[in-house]
């Protein structure tokens, strides 16, 4: 969902930039009392999230071909399935033939067509015994005009000053929104995540539109859900609200950050622009504060048709080796072209698994997810920017512990580029050896030459 991401991704870099600074200075007045982020489960910031939308994930589009893919999934590096909502989806008002997965008929039911509820605890215990875990996607806001709350419930609905049930935005025309005034709304949802945590052993939630329901519901849903399950993880979909991460969610969506990238790539700003966006969000957020890194979602035009297959590929790189929880989404691994966002969410457009003319994205994202688990510069090392010659196309920064170090170049440009990097000691990088990638014999740090949406990472040990 999240509409207003899209609005914000077509304002030029330094009107997103203001606006974050408004909203956050905001955010961080509200939050000044409790300027600490919450302790998530250690094992959340080394893992890889895959969103999954069940529907277009394979030709059958159900819950049953998931679970066939799991090995494969395993094998990617992948260690936590996000599955889009698995209920039935409404009919009334819905959108385009089929409708949203957003658009939720019955919060305790699964979806006819992704299988039974059998075939669900079937995926969820074969993802366990793979040392994956699974969480659900979950639409607090608002249901299908058609859910069965509607009917059961009607108090449930915000409504306008006529008595009529109304969505939550205007533009939301196949949803009706919930009242979160209603202590008893809040206690069918928390009720409801808990049947899912319970009878099924999911292993957290994603929160669809965050911001759409009130900070304090979702700290009680965190306490009471901890209780059955300590290490429970939430993520929110929203992004510049510090306030979030203190007692309600243990990772948000860098929003900004994708805003941004998408500017960079676009060659309406330069790319350390990159570091300008990350450096505001470093500075937004209290230390610790977990953002889930991605290119590419259900929300967003597939990053293979926005910015190419090399391009997609660099800018995947950027994710997987800065800080943050990396995401892939629904066949980017082979990197699927397949709409998303609209008219996918409301068709049936599955990811083709075997596109031509494109490099071994697999292998290569395989090679990079295990380098960064096997190393813990990158999911719990500082991040050091660096000033390079070329700082309109090329984003440098070092990931660092106490033992490695390693460089990391992108060009984020469709032109080849020479020059040179500022490295505090330069001697002792080694190339880290990626499937498919060469490296430049007579080319050494500090000075690169990348071809364009080249990407190069070095490695030396610490002194």
């Amino acid at each position: 969902m999240n509409r207003i991401h899209h609005a914000l991704r077509h304002l030029p870099v330094t009107a997103l930039i203001g606006w974050l600074v408004i909203h956050s200075t905001a955010a961080a007045g509200a939050d000044a009392s409790s300027p600490t982020t919450r302790k998530s489960p250690d094992w959340l910031k080394r893992s890889v999230v895959y969103e999954i939308f069940p529907r277009n994930f394979s030709q059958p589009g159900d819950l049953n071909a998931i679970t066939a893919r799991l090995d494969e999934l395993k094998n990617l590096g992948v260690d936590i399935l996000w599955l889009m909502p698995v209920h039935p989806t409404g009919e009334q008002m819905k959108k385009g033939s089929i409708g949203s997965p957003f658009a939720v008929r019955d919060y305790y039911a699964i979806n006819p067509d992704y299988g039974t509820t059998n075939d669900f605890k079937r995926l969820i215990d074969a993802a366990h015994k793979r040392d994956m875990k699974v969480i659900m996607d979950i639409v607090a806001g608002q249901t299908s005009w058609d859910s069965v709350l509607m009917e059961q419930h009607p108090e449930f609905y915000l409504k306008n000053a006529k008595g009529a049930i109304i969505p939550p935005d205007p533009a939301w025309t196949d949803v009706a929104g919930l009242n979160y005034a209603n202590p008893a709304v809040r206690r069918y949802m928390i009720d409801m995540m808990k049947y899912w945590l319970t009878d099924f052993g999911v292993d957290g939630f994603r929160c669809d539109v965050t911001p759409t329901v009130p900070v304090d519901f979702w700290e009680t849903a965190h306490a009471e859900l901890e209780k059955i399950n300590p290490q429970v993880i939430i993520l929110a979909d929203a992004g510049a609200k510090p306030a979030l991460l203190h007692k309600a969610f243990d990772v948000d969506s860098s929003w900004a950050m994708v805003s941004t990238l998408d500017m960079v790539m676009s060659s309406l700003e330069p790319a350390d622009y990159i570091k300008e966006s990350w450096e505001h969000t470093d500075e937004q957020f209290p230390k610790g504060a977990l953002h889930l890194r991605f290119t590419d979602n259900h929300e967003e035009t597939r990053a293979v048709a926005r910015y190419g297959v090399n391009g997609a590929l660099a800018a995947q790189v950027l994710m997987l080796t800065l800080d943050g929880v990396p995401l892939f989404y629904n066949g980017m691994e082979v990197g699927d072209a397949t709409e998303s966002t609209d008219p996918a969410l409301f068709e049936k457009m599955p990811v083709f698994w075997n596109p031509g003319g494109r490099p071994p994205l697999r292998d290569i994202y395989r090679d990079l997810i295990k380098l960064r688990k096997q190393n813990t510069a990158f999911y719990d090392g500082d991040v050091v920017w660096l000033t390079n010659s070329a700082p309109g196309e090329v984003v440098s920064f070092l990931r660092h512990d106490a033992k490695d170090e390693f460089l990391v170049l992108i060009n984020l440009s469709s032109r080849p580029v020479t020059g040179s990097v500022e490295l505090p000691v330069a001697d002792g990088f080694k190339p880290v050896n990626i499937s498919s990638r060469a490296y430049p014999v007579d080319t050494q740090p500090p000075d690169f030459e990348i071809k364009g949406y080249g990407w190069f990472i070095y490695h030396r040990s610490m002194p």
